[in-house]
């Protein structure tokens, strides 16, 4: 349907304004002060800088508006399920970033004299750095890069309504994305993981609950009556 890549774009609206006023206001209430980073560095410290990852990590936005687009071929009620689940997993992530904010030195992890080298690559990851906090990025946890690619998928997963190869694509991509938050170093391990793991729950939640079955129920009832 032509309204499924409209949901995309209006998703990716979301995400991108929650996450910004999530910023907004960790300031304004005073918990960016006590901003503190989720790094293990016996895991994190492992993990190298890989800059051409970047370009995964910018195509993730695209792939973002094709999820709920996919998802709108399946039905309505798949589609509700869908939008649910990811509204409320985005509503948990801001809840994190306005509550208990977590930041990132990049200076001390020695992220921006890398991106200051040469080579295309480092360029559009000084870009990305310099648009995200310059010195000091915020509201890494949970990582909503993950927790959208992870959403992507599961809205297809298993969906035989849904080709074989694009639901093949859609694990792919949100494996990748998940590698290029960490490859570029946008977010720690632990970040990837609550991302990923608020998606698992948000989704199974939202299956349980069928809030889809309820509205197409309450439309037959209308037309009926």
């Amino acid at each position: 349907p032509r309204w499924g890549g409209g949901f995309g774009l209006l998703c990716l609206a979301l995400e991108y304004g929650l996450y910004r006023l999530g910023a907004w206001l960790s300031v304004v209430l005073g918990t960016a002060a006590r901003a503190i980073p989720c790094k293990i560095p016996v895991i994190d410290d492992r993990i190298s800088l890989v800059p051409v990852f970047v370009v995964i990590y910018l195509l993730s936005y695209v792939f973002w508006v094709c999820g709920p687009a996919a998802v709108s071929l399946i039905g309505r009620r798949n589609l509700i399920n869908y939008l649910a689940g990811l509204i409320l997993a985005y509503g948990i992530g801001f809840l994190f970033f306005i509550l208990l904010p977590t930041c990132m030195d990049r200076t001390a992890e020695g992220l921006l004299d890398q991106a200051a080298r040469p080579g295309p690559f480092n360029w559009v990851l000084g870009i990305v750095y310099a648009a995200d906090g310059g010195e000091r990025a915020f509201n890494l946890f949970p990582s909503y890069h993950c927790l959208a690619g992870a959403y992507c998928y599961l809205g297809v997963r298993k969906r035989q309504e849904i080709s074989r190869g694009y639901r093949i694509y859609s694990l792919v991509m949100a494996v990748l994305i998940a590698l290029s938050a960490l490859l570029t170093k946008q977010h720690y391990f632990i970040d990837v993981l609550g991302g990923v793991g608020i998606a698992l729950l948000c989704h199974g939640l939202i299956q349980w609950l069928d809030p889809g079955k309820r509205a197409e129920e309450k439309d037959t009832d209308h037309r009926h009556g």
